[in-house]
């Protein structure tokens, strides 16, 4: 018998412990007979206030993120989504396939869906798309990872604006107003643009961005949980969150 609630798939989703944003972004996007299980990678609310705190910041994070994947793997789920932003990026796409890499051996071989690779993924549905705009809530070496990974892809990367969130979990008070502004702060000479950090409660920000800028703005979280559901079969399109899950 398939599980009651979540016959069609069970995902499990790794976020860090200060991340309010993910969870119900994830959880608005969710079709009928999918059910999301959250395995929190336990971090404490260190303040971010230059590179040297940001990398102190990333590396809990990377302490303690291999064993929330232990622990998601006990309810066997069928696809196991990363719900964090910077560690994807780092190294630029030789590091992605190695994080990929690891995290699939992690796994036992369940699939493994990474914002990284999923933004770009969605970058190639929308189609044509040669130079992006970029929003961050990191510090500049954040962004700088971030921006590798992207011309690692082969996209031009006309400006990257870090906002520089104070903590990890005080990136999602940065209001829709900030962000807003920051979207069409980027947009400009960009043929689409990119949100990365998923702590930002940019999913609803983007869709309505999508209208009034003419061009395709993607948010991670929307981008990595429909990489999930298109890579494991599920073509539900979904309203509300712009032209990536209602058109690709």
């Amino acid at each position: 018998m398939p599980d009651s609630l979540g016959h069609r798939l069970k995902y499990a989703v790794i976020a860090p412990s200060t991340n309010t944003s993910v969870q119900p972004e994830y959880d608005d996007m969710r079709p009928r007979g999918v059910t999301n299980h959250f395995c929190r990678i336990a971090i404490p609310d260190t303040k971010v206030t230059s590179d040297e705190s940001f990398m102190v910041m990333l590396q809990n994070i990377r302490d303690a993120t291999m064993d929330a994947v232990d622990v998601s793997l006990s309810m066997e789920p069928g696809c196991v989504i990363m719900g964090m932003s910077a560690e994807t990026f780092w190294d630029g796409a030789d590091g992605a396939e190695l994080l990929y890499r690891r995290m699939l051996e992690r796994t036992n071989g369940v699939p493994v869906v990474m914002g990284s690779t999923a933004v770009d993924a969605a970058l190639k549905a929308h189609g044509g798309i040669k130079k992006i705009g970029i929003i961050t809530p990191y510090m500049p070496v954040g962004d700088t990872q971030v921006r590798k990974f992207f011309e690692d892809q082969g996209y031009e990367v006309t400006q990257v604006l870090g906002l520089k969130s104070p903590s990890p979990m005080l990136i999602a008070h940065e209001s829709p107003r900030t962000l807003k502004r920051a979207a069409e702060e980027v947009a400009e000479g960009a043929d689409a643009v990119v949100q990365c950090g998923t702590n930002l409660a940019f999913a609803k920000v983007a869709a309505i961005a999508e209208f009034w800028l003419e061009k395709p703005v993607v948010a991670i979280n929307t981008a990595t949980y429909w990489h999930a559901l298109r890579s494991m079969g599920i073509q539900d399109k979904i309203d509300g969150f712009g032209s990536l899950l209602l058109e690709h």
